[in-house]
């Protein structure tokens, strides 16, 4: 199902041996035991010390993970016991490396002080138990996540809405609990791959009776990590209930109002968020309805064909995203992200968004002290979630200080000129507390330790009491100091030391060869020999243990202090959740109009006009992506035209056939205008001379294919795939790109399918849309259809070899030059000079019968022949035995190898 769920280690079930031979066990395996039990499908990282083991089949998975030494110890039930460790201080590291590759791991600590468990009896156990659930979608720690990115948690729920077998309706709830946020959005079973995709989950919860829909399962196998839940996680009786209880509110009416289906998905992701803190709750924002229709939509195949946010191959460099961050923040980059994967459809909410990119862009000294200030502002939203679980440090406390200082700072540069979406961010900056700006500054040092159990974090002067401690403490030190100087005068060792560890505490060592001066009189008599060590021998002193006893009050107590001020500290950050996040939202949407005002300044980029109609008129666009990659070469990019706007008396937009050679920059020019769209409505200026664009509901891109084998389609078939979802879907609002139909099948088949889905767009879809194609004969159905234009691009000929000008203009190819493709990739001479013969025969064919014919006898939409009625059988038996057989078969859902066998039986029927 999921990488997970194949990752997951398949650990014996303990509870069993543990109660038939609970003699033979230790009582530390017996506990182990116990709470790995407790925990299946989990590694179980169990606290031993300084160090976190695995033990059994957790430890061979691990050990293979990791790359780390499996050992033994001891045995259990008369075998081996398998053993593997990671050093505490290097958890995390451990940890990302086994969630990446899709484990779950529960961390059992120990909850109480080894000593306190000796004085219960000598073979009293640490009390232990597992405190987190560490999974893909509930990581918080900084090391574990990817600083510009959301690491999404999401579930998918499904109730039934009707009386039929399809009547259902589906919902996602979606948090990133690294930062608080939380929304919800109603979906449907065609855009449920699209939403998915959408937000990138790092997890998806799902019911494990949805997954015994075959579809939904199949669809679920393209994201990393699938969680399974029982029915009763999806349960929609109490689902309100939990959420409620989650909120601590009476009821729900103050969040809206939320779909039956929207509230079942929202209680699983709080359910499940409960169960994996254990205790520990995580301050989610309330949840947030997404407005239907508020975005555009983009299905899944759409988004990795224009590669938005990552390439085909999974990266972030060379993808959309990549080519237009100009964040300077980790907040910045992940609202970044979210815009481009969801843009606007609002053109209210999309003016504003090029408002505020306008002014930032027409200030460059108000731009660039902006982005210095926003530069200097921690990532607090992040920060402030692992303080109110518990596991910040004195960093963490540091970093909500500067962003809040910062935010202030950054409050006071704009004035009331400021346009509407940037005056929202300076209100929202300037509510932040500045008192505890003040009482965070005046209690952390200038150097923090990475830990708060480190100590050392206040500012001297913040405590009067921890002050005078710590000088006691630091005091006691220099005792320590001045005593190893007597020893040494009074014993005549100079290379005697005092030094201190966690089993002797203090303890005075010397050489070897220099132990029998302290067991000599009247040395003897001071120094009580505790260890001998290789070239070494320790000893201690009443002097000495008298010194320790009170140096470890004193740093005993300093400690304690320290760690009551941070908790003060957290707590008082934690009470402005709210606020915070709210600042560093603002913080973030100022970083993100900065960005694109510092792009379009940098890569002359254009405001898009932006209007409700369907107007799309694009002057000397360029593709961003493709034009930056050409000017770190040096070589300049060709700007083009495309209008889509609806002729003159028309209503509806313009379809554009391009035709020309491969390599001429077709795709390019395809995707180029579709991510033009993109980043208007994500609220960007854009990469043109001038844009004027109507607002654009849906987009749709089939640009190149490739076989999905997992599947069982061929090349062919995911291309008719996509190309359906598209016929099915556009509106008259869409913008619909569509590269090469129709050429993984037959000439004539592509062709006619070609035609036929040209047709459609036009007469039922009447939405805006590039066709590009090699069937020159398409071009000549501008002559009956009244929105269809045609394009090429330009080419020229030189000395046989041919030249790419990359410039799209009016007109038809009246070839596709592909031979002398072909013999820039270096096919022999041999075979180019036959294909030209070859070439030469079909287009003396081709002028015997033109296709011209077509355009004027076949009318649009000629009625469908009438198939042959099924009581009509032929006279032949084995016609007939023919037609039955290929009456059975489903072309559309054949593999290629399942086509191979099926013509292989036909043969035979022929044959007998």
């Amino acid at each position: 199902m999921s990488a997970s769920t194949a990752a997951a280690p398949a650990s014996e079930d303990p509870a069993a041996p543990v109660r038939a031979e609970e003699a033979r066990v230790t009582p530390m395996m017996a506990q182990y035991l116990e709470i790995k039990a407790a925990n299946p499908g989990s590694l179980l990282f169990y606290r031993m010390g300084d160090f976190y083991e695995l033990f059994f089949a957790d430890a061979e998975a691990a050990s293979q993970a990791l790359g780390i030494v499996l050992t033994k110890r001891g045995k259990h039930l008369g075998e081996d016991i398998p053993m593997c460790g990671v050093p505490i201080e290097r958890a995390e590291e451990y940890l990302h490396k086994l969630i990446a590759l899709g484990f779950r791991v529960a961390v059992c600590e120990q909850l109480e002080d080894p000593a306190e468990a000796k004085r219960r009896g000598p073979k009293s156990v640490v009390r232990r138990d597992v405190t987190r659930l560490v999974t893909p979608g509930t990581l918080t720690e900084d090391a574990l996540l990817d600083a510009r990115r959301e690491n999404v948690l999401a579930a998918l729920a499904r109730v039934r809405a009707g009386s039929g077998a399809e009547d259902f309706a589906y919902a996602l709830a979606f948090t990133d609990m690294s930062t608080g946020s939380f929304r919800v959005a109603a979906t449907t079973r065609a855009d449920m791959a699209g939403d998915l995709a959408r937000v990138e989950p790092a997890e998806i919860l799902v019911s494990d009776a949805l997954l015994e829909d075959a579809e939904l399962r199949e669809l679920l196998r393209d994201f990393p990590a699938v969680t399974p839940l029982p029915r009763q996680s999806f349960d929609g009786s109490g689902a309100e209930k939990r959420l409620s209880d989650f909120f601590g509110v009476a009821a729900l009416d103050a969040f809206g109002t939320f779909s039956r289906a929207e509230l079942i998905a929202a209680a699983a992701v709080v359910a499940y968020v409960d169960r994996t803190q254990l205790g520990a709750k995580p301050l989610l924002s309330r949840p947030a309805k997404e407005a239907e229709g508020g975005i555009m939509a983009i299905d899944a195949g759409t988004r990795a064909n224009l590669e938005l946010v990552r390439t085909t191959s999974g990266e972030r460099r060379g993808s959309l995203l990549a080519a237009v961050d100009r964040t300077v923040t980790a907040a910045g980059a992940r609202l970044l992200a979210r815009r481009i994967a969801e843009p606007l459809t609002d053109l209210a909410a999309i003016r504003e968004r090029h408002d505020a990119v306008a002014f930032l862009a027409e200030d460059g000294p108000l731009r660039r002290t902006l982005r210095e200030g926003l530069a200097r502002a921690p990532d607090m939203a992040r920060a402030v979630t692992r303080l109110a679980l518990q596991r910040g440090g004195p960093r963490d406390l540091a970093a909500v200080r500067d962003a809040l200082d910062g935010a202030l700072s950054i409050a006071a540069l704009f004035g009331p000129e400021a346009p509407a979406d940037i005056a929202r961010c300076v209100a929202t900056l300037a509510r932040v507390s500045h008192a505890l700006v003040l009482d965070l500054s005046a209690a952390l040092a200038d150097t923090l330790p990475p830990h708060r159990r480190d100590g050392g974090f206040v500012r001297e002067g913040c405590d009067a009491e921890l002050d005078a401690t710590r000088a006691l403490r630091d005091e006691s030190r220099r005792v320590v100091a001045a005593l190893e100087r007597r020893y040494v005068e009074e014993t005549g060792v100079r290379a005697l030391k005092i030094r201190h560890n966690a089993v002797l505490g203090y303890y005075v060592e010397v050489s070897a060869q220099n132990a029998d001066r302290l067991k000599e009189a009247p040395h003897d008599q001071v120094f009580v020999h505790r260890q001998t060590m290789a070239g070494a021998m320790r000893f201690s002193s009443v002097e000495l243990g008298d010194l320790e006893s009170r140096i470890a009050s004193a740093g005993e107590r300093a400690l304690g202090l320290e760690q009551a001020i941070f908790d003060r500290l957290a707590a008082a950050v934690v009470a402005e959740t709210e606020t915070i996040r709210a600042a560093a939202d603002a913080l973030a949407a100022l970083d993100v109009a900065a960005g694109f005002a510092e792009l379009a300044a940098g890569q002359s980029h254009v405001r898009p006009h932006m209007e409700e109609g369907v107007a799309f008129a694009v002057a000397g666009g360029r593709h961003p992506v493709v034009e930056q990659a050409l000017a770190k070469d040096g070589g300049p990019f060709v700007p083009n035209d495309c209008d889509l706007s609806p002729p003159e008396g028309a209503a509806d937009g313009r379809i554009v056939l391009v035709t020309g050679p491969n390599m001429a920059g077709k795709s390019t020019f395809l995707r180029q205008n579709a991510l033009i769209a993109v980043l208007a409505q994500a609220g960007a200026f854009v990469p043109a001379r001038a844009a004027r664009i109507g607002v654009v509901d849906r987009l749709f891109s089939r640009v190149g294919a490739a076989d999905d084998l997992a599947r069982g389609r061929s090349t062919f078939m995911v291309e008719m795939v996509e190309t359906a979802a598209i016929l099915n879907q556009a509106s008259p609002r869409s913008l619909v790109i569509l590269d090469e139909i129709g050429r993984g099948t037959a000439t004539f088949d592509g062709m006619s399918i070609a035609w036929a889905s040209l047709e459609h767009l036009h007469e039922v879809n009447r939405c805006r849309a590039l066709f590009a194609t090699h069937f020159h004969e398409l071009t000549a159905l501008s002559q009956r259809c009244a929105r269809l234009s045609n394009a090429t691009v330009k080419v020229t000929e030189w000395q046989g070899d041919v030249i790419f000008l990359h410039e799209v203009v009016p007109g038809a190819a009246d070839r596709s030059y592909g031979i002398q493709v072909a013999k820039l990739a270096g096919l022999p001479e041999a075979v180019i000079g036959r294909a030209r013969a070859v070439l030469a025969e079909l287009e003396a064919a081709e002028r015997a019968s033109p296709v011209q014919r077509l355009v004027d006898d076949l009318p649009l939409f000629a009625a469908r022949p009438k198939a042959m009625p099924a009581e009509v059988a032929p006279a032949d038996p084995v016609a007939g035995a023919l037609l039955a057989a290929l009456d059975d078969l489903d072309p559309d859902a054949l593999s290629p190898r399942d086509a191979l066998d099926a013509l292989y039986r036909l043969k035979g029927l022929r044959r007998g």
